[in-house]
């Protein structure tokens, strides 16, 4: 069999958006990924659903896999004709072994590429507000691994103690004391500036700014942990007057998304350009019905209906889908008046050429029944196109209206229940989670039964979403509008009580 490739990524030091737009294009193509322990949760939920995921994570002091067995595991893959991808943190070329894993696909013949990736010792440091380089403080960059094939490295200290650029150590945390010794020790003063970057670019970044001879002293009083980068040098005293990230205003709030993927992108870029870290989470996903008699007959009858009422976008789609493959099209549509629950479902029916001829003021299925009905007649018939497992609580108030519908199943809502990202990983750090329906409720709860629920607070549209996160034990928080920019609203002002309560 011809070999597949390995493709080399570097996956960021942690903010999914820090990954390359070729890293990510490849990324999804993937047949097989292998990953590290600092790939990102961000960036392993972009991890397509059938690719089949192998997690070689290491830790210090404790290497599950050894780097040789890793070699094999690229080697059987690829061998086997698949695209393999290699998701390292930060660069792979930087303290990553990216080298060694590429001389033992090349002894084999394997072909491969390598995706540059934005290294944490230029991220972590800049999220902090420290450039590594300045021109009237720092005028050279120099990384150094405190962490050697057998053991801690033997440093020349009198060598890096006499550079006046920035110095960077990677896996320096365990080693701190004696890094700051050692060059203190060899001439450095001991007023140096200084700092400790703890969890760089996510939402749990730790920046410990101090001298070199205090620094060890603070990260052991703020229980400093790995994955932390060392920064020594002028440039660490211009953090103060350079920081960014704590003024956004979702700065520190780990953001889970719930909705099915094709409609995550939207609501994941509003939180993440307000400082969030965002983890895409689709807990359900929706699943076209196969064009059966009833939907075919009842579409070629839309005669009789004078009202088309749509209660979400993927109902616009399916509907349309549906209607196509019974080669029809909107001129079908010509004698009919359309209602749309929302901006949202409101634009996707507009993107097909119609205008709603009515939206409620509140986005709500209640909303949505009543303001119909003090537009129709006995007369009337509704169609209304959507999942099967569509809320009772529109068509209830239809019924008690008099009005004749036809509650029309074009698809289905399943939970995902395989998901590259571990919740219980999750739950080490506060966490919340986005909920746009009740579904997306219980599709979370089912990806991990043995999640905890009282450790995520979620936003939720619609009191009907609300009540089922509260069945499963969630803190809820409920939109006042069933809408994204509502949702986003929400979580500022968690951010600013989160905020208030820390100071």
């Amino acid at each position: 069999m011809k070999p597949g490739k390995v493709i080399l990524i570097g996956a960021g030091p942690g903010d999914p958006g820090l990954l390359t737009i070729k890293g990510r294009d490849l990324l999804s193509q993937a047949d097989t990924v292998v990953y590290d322990r600092l790939v990102g949760p961000g960036v392993l939920s972009l991890i397509p659903p059938a690719a089949k995921r192998i997690d070689v994570g290491k830790q210090a002091g404790y290497h599950p896999i050894p780097q040789q067995k890793i070699h094999s595991i690229l080697m059987e893959e690829a061998l086997q004709g698949k695209l393999v991808i290699r998701l390292k943190g930060g660069d792979p070329f930087v303290f990553g072994r990216g080298g060694e894993e590429l001389e033992a696909l090349a002894s084999l013949g394997i072909p491969w590429e390598v995706v540059p990736g934005i290294t944490s010792a230029i991220a972590v440091p800049a999220y902090a507000g420290i450039p590594a380089t300045h021109r009237e403080v720092s005028s050279s960059l120099h990384l150094i691994t405190a962490h050697a094939k057998e053991g801690t490295p033997s440093l020349d200290y009198p060598t890096l103690a006499a550079l006046s650029g920035t110095l960077i150590f990677f896996m320096g945390v365990a080693a701190l004391p004696s890094l700051c010794q050692g060059l203190i020790g060899a001439g450095m003063s001991p007023q140096t500036p200084a700092a400790a970057l703890e969890n760089g670019t996510t939402a749990f970044q730790r920046n410990i700014l101090s001298t070199l001879e205090e620094l060890p002293e603070k990260a052991r009083e703020q229980n400093i942990q790995s994955p932390t980068l060392i920064v020594i040098g002028q440039v660490c005293s211009l953090s103060p007057s350079l920081s960014w990230t704590e003024f956004l205003p979702l700065h520190g709030m780990r953001i889970l998304i719930c909705r099915p993927q094709k409609r995550i992108s939207s609501l994941s870029s509003k939180l993440s350009r307000l400082g969030a870290e965002v983890i895409e989470y689709p807990s359900i996903q929706i699943q076209e019905r196969p064009l059966s008699l009833e939907i075919k007959e009842t579409l070629l009858q839309l005669s009789r209906y004078s009202w088309v009422v749509f209660t979400s976008a993927a109902g616009v789609t399916s509907f349309f889908q549906s209607l196509f493959a019974c080669h029809l099209d909107i001129r079908a549509l010509s004698h009919a008046s359309f209602a749309a629950i929302g901006p949202a479902t409101a634009g996707a029916l507009a993107d097909k050429g119609i205008l709603a001829d009515y939206m409620p003021d509140h986005f709500y299925g209640t909303a949505l029944a009543e303001g119909l009905c003090s537009r129709l007649t006995p007369q009337d018939q509704v169609l209304i196109p959507r999942a099967s497992q569509g809320s009772r609580g529109l068509t209830k108030i239809l019924e008690r209206h008099g009005i004749a519908f036809t509650d029309l199943a074009l698809y289905d809502t399943e939970p995902v229940l395989d998901h590259p990202v571990s919740l219980l990983h999750l739950e080490e750090g506060p966490c919340y989670v986005a909920f746009t329906s009740a579904s997306t409720v219980r599709g979370f709860v089912s990806s991990c039964p043995q999640l905890s629920p009282q450790k995520f607070h979620a936003v939720c549209i619609g009191e009907q979403t609300a009540e089922e996160a509260r069945r499963f034990g969630f803190c809820c928080t409920v939109s006042p509008e069933a809408s994204l920019d509502s949702i986003v609203d929400c979580f500022c002002t968690l951010a600013s009580q989160k905020r208030k309560k820390e100071t």
